[in-house]
């Protein structure tokens, strides 16, 4: 009986591992009506507050998508953006973009801003927004 309990419990730890967490497959975003299509690098530049267009919009800290977005897009992790942040908002160089709760609202807010960009899943792409690029 001893054994069998240490064995369960490694079988139940190996399938834990076993099952990758889902990833999004991030859409970098410009209106559709838009003649914008920086690079990534350019994009990163603007959600990091080094240069001031594109515009850039962002999800809120609560949103798992952000910290994909920089991960992937930008190779930051959310301590390095935050201090990037602090680091303008103390020297008042700099102002954080504006924030949005969820992919719908990006798209909307993209959507009406020619000069905006932004990101959101694949999957919640339409007609009134085009793909610059993919960060995966």
């Amino acid at each position: 009986m001893n054994r069998v309990l240490p064995a369960a419990a490694s079988a139940v730890a190996f399938a834990a591992c076993a099952v990758a967490p889902a990833h999004a497959e991030i859409s970098i975003i410009v209106s559709a009506h838009s003649s914008l299509a920086p690079p990534v690098t350019q994009v990163c530049q603007a959600f990091l507050g080094k240069i001031k267009s594109p515009t850039p919009i962002n999800l809120t800290e609560k949103n798992p998508l952000r910290d994909e977005f920089f991960a992937k897009a930008c190779k930051k992790d959310p301590v390095q953006v935050q201090a990037m942040w602090g680091k303008l908002i103390f020297t008042g160089t700099g102002t954080p973009p504006a924030e949005v709760d969820s992919g719908a609202a990006m798209r909307k807010a993209v959507a009406a801003d020619p000069n905006a960009v932004g990101y959101i899943d694949r999957k919640d792409v339409d007609a009134t927004v085009k793909v610059i690029a993919t960060a995966n």
